[in-house]
């Protein structure tokens, strides 16, 4: 079975090297130009293949798809957002592989049998054969739909990288400190370590949870006068962190009070 991805972002790179260590053969090319010069992918310059996994951008992979005519080959999209219709009726073998996960090309993936994948298909035989190729990197494999997985992909954004967005904020807070960002490590794996354990409501701690209104009011006076620092940080503004602050805490008083 020869397989091509299309895409060398980061999903792609982490495709490529996961079925490189199974000992399955990708080629992975960049799907779009990377210069003015550079030529859109084609299907004279990629045919021939079996399965063509697009990991493209959600906003170019209607133009990638239309580009491609191989109307016997399995398609498939690695998007937790776009619908299976975007490939259309030329490339009536399609479906979605999406694995749930961060991915960078910085630092690639080698276990991935812990890594959910949510998979669809057109018809049987394809989700037959899109599960058989999850299977080699993954055992926890599920069906979903399109509304289930737009959901599944929002609830990542919060839990993931608004979650991050949260630790970019508390490191630019110690920038005009001696504490390094490394002192919130354990807090920060022990509070993940307990949502594996019980809800998350139930993990909740903090001063909005207990309705402390005279830590708040003092945390919110020393962010308001937190002045931009020397080091390098993200630049966040007092303002912006006061307001994010508030809205948070507004939100954990709100979910004390149901």
């Amino acid at each position: 079975m020869r397989i091509v991805i299309l895409g060398a972002g980061s999903v792609g790179t982490n495709l490529h090297h996961a079925f490189t260590l199974k000992g399955i053969k990708t080629e992975l090319i960049h799907a779009r130009p990377l210069t003015a010069n550079d030529q859109m992918v084609n299907d004279q310059m990629v045919n021939g293949f079996d399965v063509y996994i697009y990991a493209i951008a959600d906003q170019a992979l209607r133009e990638v798809v239309s580009k491609i005519h191989a109307p016997k080959a399995l398609h498939l999209h690695t998007s937790g957002t776009m619908p299976i219709e975007v490939f259309g009726e030329d490339k009536p073998h399609s479906g979605i592989l999406y694995f749930f996960q961060s991915f960078s090309r910085e630092v690639l993936i080698d276990e991935w049998s812990g890594i959910p994948c949510f998979i669809s298909g057109r018809n049987i035989d394809d989700i037959a054969a899109i599960y058989s190729l999850a299977q080699t990197l993954t055992s926890r494999i599920y069906e979903a739909n399109q509304h289930d997985r737009e959901r599944l992909h929002i609830a990542g954004v919060f839990a993931n990288n608004y979650t991050n967005l949260m630790y970019r904020i508390a490191a630019d807070i110690l920038q005009d400190t001696q504490i390094p960002f490394e002192a919130l490590l354990p807090l920060i794996d022990n509070t993940a370590a307990k949502v594996h354990k019980m809800k998350p409501a139930d993990a909740q701690t903090g001063p909005a949870q207990r309705g402390d209104q005279a830590v708040m009011e003092h945390q919110i006076e020393v962010l308001s006068k937190q002045v931009p620092s020397t080091k390098e940080g993200d630049g966040f503004t007092a303002e912006e962190k006061v307001a994010v602050y508030q809205a948070l805490a507004a939100l954990i008083g709100k979910g004390q009070n149901h």
